[in-house]
């Protein structure tokens, strides 16, 4: 969870503080207490800001600590001018909590110290109720969390193989803008390099990861041309190079172009991506490092804050067609979903058991296998980072994943592509409204309702916000 510094601020008067000290504490107390009992690890100040010095010294030291979000805490009427030497002193993200008590101005002090931040531009939030209030901890969390994802991205490097995809304007960014508005570097890297390494990569590791894959997936259909034995191991040599390159420069996220270079000539990336994409491969646990096919910068980047914020996997699909007689969207692309999606499992053979290698479809000449799956069923958030003249905007909406009987899903897709996966969503949006007004034709998602979270980072990141629902 979240790294949250706590602070109280006092009255100035020292026979006044002296005399509100001790509900000052027991409200620190029971404020803390519910922090932690809600999973953050909290960070308090050494005393109250009753003075001066103490209202700089107090607030480095919290800000030294590496805290995600600093909660100004007002119990009783405070000097507000120690709110603001508290904030200079503290750069991250700023939250105003007053204490609802009746028999102490608590809420005076807040508004006295926010309208004073308001007025030199220091962007805060403010909170009220009692500090052990459900609502109020929530709320604490969710900024600490967005915020701590917005910050792991700063100083991130995004390691982008290859340039832009067959046209693909909307998945190419501009490097300058990514630095200026989110901190994150691009490192670029050719494809060359990739397949390189592929050709002297473990041969040993290649035949036990395939051999892994056989005994543990649905099958793995070969058919002597478009996918053979040699082939997925190509693939999965692919993976390991990839690995290696991310080690070596150490990248946090990436983006592989693969079209038309690779698949033409090479092999397609479905098994790398799905792999780096998944917290697990034949060796067991090992992290998530998000990876977007077409070296989609924008869908990367939406993923990795998507991942930060809720630490699963995060999916990446076309929106390739919209069922109107069922209301539903079937999200399909070559190999992108991570086979964790499959059942959504800690255990790799229960997802594995879902999963199909098929020999890749006529766009892909170079072969080798797609991972084909369902998507298991569940609540979703989805959306994407897209820009309009230049401006980013955060698009999102809630939805849910739908499983159905065999006969009806082996209906569905091979109305498009059967050999690639699939996840069936029912959007809450109209289709007019999302046909007219999404930004790409790639969008991502993750489980759970992640839409606070989302809409907190949106701000952070100076993003405009554009949520859609039915409602």
């Amino acid at each position: 969870m979240a790294r949250i510094g706590v602070l109280s601020v006092s009255d100035g008067r020292g026979h006044v503080h002296e005399r509100n000290a001790a509900f000052i504490q027991s409200t620190l107390d029971a404020l803390v207490s519910a922090l932690t009992r809600a999973g953050h690890q909290v960070v308090t100040g050494a005393a109250p800001l009753s003075d001066n010095a103490l209202a700089v010294s107090v607030p480095r030291e919290i800000a030294a600590a590496g805290v995600d979000v600093t909660v100004f805490h007002y119990p009783v009427w405070s000097f507000p001018h120690f709110s603001m030497l508290a904030a200079d002193a503290t750069p991250g993200p700023l939250v105003l909590l007053a204490s609802t008590d009746p028999t102490e101005p608590g809420l005076v002090g807040m508004l006295a110290a926010g309208g004073a931040l308001d007025q030199i531009g220091r962007e805060h939030v403010r909170l009220w109720g009692a500090p052990d209030d459900t609502g109020v901890i929530t709320r604490i969390g969710v900024l600490a969390t967005a915020a701590a994802a917005v910050a792991d991205l700063r100083g991130s490097t995004f390691g982008r193989f290859g340039g832009r995809p067959m046209g693909m304007n909307t998945a190419v960014a501009n490097t300058d803008q990514w630095m200026r508005q989110f901190g994150i570097d691009v490192e670029e890297i050719d494809q060359y390099e990739l397949v390189s390494r592929a050709e002297t990569a473990d041969a040993g590791e290649a035949r036990r990861a395939r051999e892994w894959i056989e005994a543990h997936a649905a099958g793995v259909h070969y058919d002597g041309k478009k996918l053979t034995p040699e082939l997925l191991e190509r693939q999965i040599r692919s993976y390991l190079a990839v690995r290696d390159i991310i080690e070596e420069r150490k990248l946090d996220f990436s983006g592989i172009k693969g079209q038309p270079e690779l698949t033409e000539r090479f092999a397609t990336m479905d098994v790398t991506e799905a792999f780096l994409n998944d917290p697990y491969d034949w060796n067991g646990p090992k992290p998530v490092h998000v990876t977007a096919t077409e070296a989609d910068m924008d869908g990367a980047l939406t993923m990795q804050l998507m991942h930060r914020l809720s630490g699963d996997p995060v999916l990446f699909a076309d929106v390739r067609h919209y069922h109107a007689d069922r209301d539903i969207w079937d999200l399909c692309n070559s190999g992108q979903h991570a086979t964790w999606y499959a059942a959504r499992s800690a255990d790799p053979a229960e997802n594995l058991r879902h999963v199909n290698f098929y020999p890749e479809v006529f766009f892909f000449p170079a072969g080798g296998a797609s991972v084909q799956h369902v998507a298991a069923p569940g609540e979703m958030t989805l959306g994407r980072l897209t820009r309009q003249d230049g401006q980013y905007r955060l698009q999102v909406m809630l939805g849910t994943f739908e499983n159905y009987d065999e006969r009806t899903t082996e209906e569905l897709v091979r109305q498009s592509t059967p050999e690639w996966p699939h996840a069936f969503a029912r959007l809450d949006v109209a289709a007019e409204t999302f046909l007219s007004r999404f930004g790409a034709n790639h969008i991502h998602a993750v489980p759970g309702d992640l839409r606070a979270e989302l809409r907190a980072a949106a701000e952070l990141m100076g993003v405009r916000w554009e949520e859609w629902t039915r409602g």
